[in-house]
């Protein structure tokens, strides 16, 4: 499938023939440029791998709620611990993949 690119706000379409106009901006259809298919494969992995991204985040961000749990549950030392590192890589693995998310935007990764 064809992808074309809003010249003006960036809105990526799918499809044979770019619209009359833009649904993001209202552009008209002649401010779309044809994406090459090299383009068009980097987007659709990106799309790929940032749908991952935000799986991994929303997934670490549960497993944090956990963590938190077993923080105020406090039974020993060693569980908090365990449930304090727990926190710590989480919220590093989802800064991350957050940041990844962003650089594949400025990129141009993203559509």
């Amino acid at each position: 499938m064809q992808k074309w690119k809003c010249s003006v706000c960036g809105y990526v379409f799918d499809g044979e023939v770019p619209p009359d106009k833009c649904p993001n901006c209202g552009s008209p259809k002649e401010k779309f440029e044809k994406l090459t298919e090299e383009k068009a494969q980097i987007i659709e992995r990106s799309r790929f791998s940032n749908t991952l991204h935000i799986k991994l985040i929303s997934l670490l961000t549960e497993v944090s709620e956990i963590a938190n749990q077993g923080i105020k549950d406090n039974l020993d030392p060693r569980c908090r611990e365990i449930f304090e590192q727990a926190k710590e890589t989480v919220n590093l693995v989802a800064q991350r993949s957050r940041t990844e998310i962003q650089s594949h935007v400025g990129k141009g990764k993203w559509g």
